[in-house]
């Protein structure tokens, strides 16, 4: 097939031997499979900002620094090498949380590195050697839905002891070949810590993936494991091995809203009088 532009220089550098085919069309890359040496294995190639349905949101932006503080400053005027500088920190998310990912054991594709907007990845596939599906593509019996749930929350909590929050995730983002579940598609993860959004997104996607193997074990739609474990790493107490159980039950009591503006009240009350008895007793040594 025809060579991509964006390709040509990994080609040109021996980083890639043959571009085989394209593999599909994403909101923000196209993929191809390719070949380097004796191993086939994905280009991931990302579109400029403006041909990307999915735009760098401020939501997720938030939390992510530049790498020194001249790129920062260019970043936050967005200036043409600050939104040059955006583009690269946005494709180096991906790579970085890949990297990090794997090595807390989450099951994603493993990088190679990334060169001028160019990811070079491993392709998930069979044991036969055909891609993996997408979880969306697969048909899945009862007993199936409730074990590859159980491990995408195991993932999920190994994300976040590793501090990062997918953002994005959902059955459009899941493979899955001959031994589970693969998630991919991270350019967009936040930081568990320095993102205030971060929750609501946790909820987001364990909301979303529950709710879509719960179409084939309708049991799992009752579980609460989003908040669970979100309290849990509030507290300090999630680690990657927590079994979680899926249940949590929330603090529905309401808040004393009178009591409390009272209590405000008298410790204003009481404030305004040491200011008086302070004053008092200046006058008194006059």
């Amino acid at each position: 097939m025809k060579i991509p532009k964006r390709i040509r220089p990994l080609i040109e550098d021996g980083l890639v031997d043959e571009v085989v085919r394209q593999l599909m069309s994403g909101k923000e890359a196209m993929v191809y499979v390719v070949r380097c040496g004796s191993e086939i294995r994905c280009a991931k190639v990302y579109k400029e900002a403006a041909k990307r349905s999915f735009k760098q949101a401020v939501e997720y932006q938030e939390g992510r620094k530049g790498r020194n503080t001249r790129r920062q400053r260019a970043m936050e005027k967005r200036s043409k090498f600050g939104r040059k500088q955006q583009e690269e920190a946005w494709q180096n998310a991906e790579v970085d949380a890949l990297y990090k990912l794997d090595r807390a054991g989450v099951r994603v594709p493993t990088p190679y590195g990334c060169f001028d907007g160019v990811l070079l990845m491993e392709l998930v596939t069979d044991d036969a050697g055909q891609v993996a599906p997408r979880l969306i593509d697969v048909a899945l019996t009862r007993e199936q839905a409730v074990e590859d749930h159980a491990v995408m929350m195991g993932y999920v909590v190994k994300m976040l002891c590793a501090g990062l929050v997918h953002g994005d995730l959902s059955e459009f983002n899941v493979l899955v070949d001959d031994y589970g579940p693969v998630i991919i598609d991270l350019p967009q993860a936040v930081d568990a810590a320095a993102n205030n959004h971060a929750q609501s997104m946790l909820e987001r996607d364990v909301n979303n993936m529950t709710a879509y193997y719960g179409l084939y074990a309708p049991e799992l739609l009752g579980s609460n494991y989003a908040k669970e474990m979100w309290a849990l790493y509030e507290e300090g107490e999630l680690t990657p091995e927590t079994m979680l159980t899926g249940l949590f039950q929330e603090d529905e009591s309401a808040a004393d809203v009178d009591g409390l503006m009272l209590e405000i009240k008298a410790v204003m009350e009481e404030e305004q009088k040491r200011q008086q008895r302070l004053l008092e007793a200046e006058q008194d040594e006059v």
